[in-house]
């Protein structure tokens, strides 16, 4: 309800590695998160309601514009609050340097959940159990982070484009009948069909699963016998490149963890 967003993931994986993370402002089918198990939308912001013929109390409207409140407890608030010595505010973002709002704690949990070192210290937990997520007392690491997770978000989201999308060089039916990939030449190809190709698709990009699914093989895969548009060419242009900068920024995130020291995080 209204311009909220929030982490996609699942209580368990079953899948070959914990790649179970992603993010929406939409409600998303069940599988969306993780594709061996159901996975949840946990909401940044939560709009009171209240039944039929009652009213809502004057503290569910007083949280924050429009009627909502942040998901997040009290008790994980004063915490957190209490280790950057940042005072909360109840919507948005904060300055990061007195304050710090709920889209500064997704943007936070985004950019952990994202590192790989996280990842791979953690794997066995990620298999049973909801991600837990860390928490530092130190500022600096936390406005870093912050600023690493939106642009995450930002690029899933497809909100934000990626710094290299493919290329699509030839014309022709564009209809998807075989896909398949072709290493090195032009930067890596992706076959759609015997004459058409995407250009510049690393095989890092190729390989890269959300979920469990191989998005670039899946997206395509999924459209087999469609004539693609000039929408859909666009779009799956700027999916390569989102997921080449995800790449980029994933390291990026455990260069800045490993430069304070690693885990745990303190």
């Amino acid at each position: 309800r209204g311009n909220n967003l929030g982490p996609i993931t699942a209580r368990s994986n079953k899948s070959q590695s914990p790649d179970h993370f992603l993010c929406t402002r939409l409600i998303s089918e069940a599988k969306t998160g993780e594709a061996t198990t159901q996975s949840g939308i946990f909401p940044v912001y939560l709009h009171p309601t209240a039944a039929p013929g009652e009213l809502l109390s004057l503290d569910d409207h007083a949280s924050a514009p429009g009627g909502r409140r942040p998901n997040l407890s009290p008790d994980f608030i004063t915490d957190f609050s209490g280790r950057l010595n940042l005072s909360f505010i109840p919507d948005g973002k904060g300055d990061l340097k007195k304050t710090f709002g709920p889209e500064d704690v997704f943007a936070y949990a985004y950019a952990i959940f994202h590192a790989p070192s996280y990842r791979n210290r953690y794997a066995e937990f990620l298999k049973i159990d909801f991600p837990r997520l860390p928490l530092t007392s130190d500022l600096a690491l936390f406005r870093k982070l912050c600023g690493l997770g939106e642009v995450l978000v930002g690029l899933h989201l497809m909100e934000r484009d990626g710094a290299t999308p493919a290329r699509f060089p030839v014309k022709g039916s564009n209809e998807v009948e075989k896909v398949r990939y072709e290493p090195g030449t032009e930067g890596g190809r992706v076959w759609i069909n015997t004459t058409q190709y995407f250009a510049d698709v690393p095989e890092d990009v190729w390989a890269f699963h959300v979920g469990g699914y191989q998005v670039c093989q899946k997206w395509l895969k999924d459209r087999k016998g469609r004539v693609l548009d000039h929408g859909d060419l666009t779009h799956y242009r700027r999916v390569v490149a989102a997921l080449g900068d995800t790449i980029r920024l994933m390291a990026e995130v455990d260069e800045t963890i490993e430069a304070v020291g690693s885990w745990p995080l303190k």
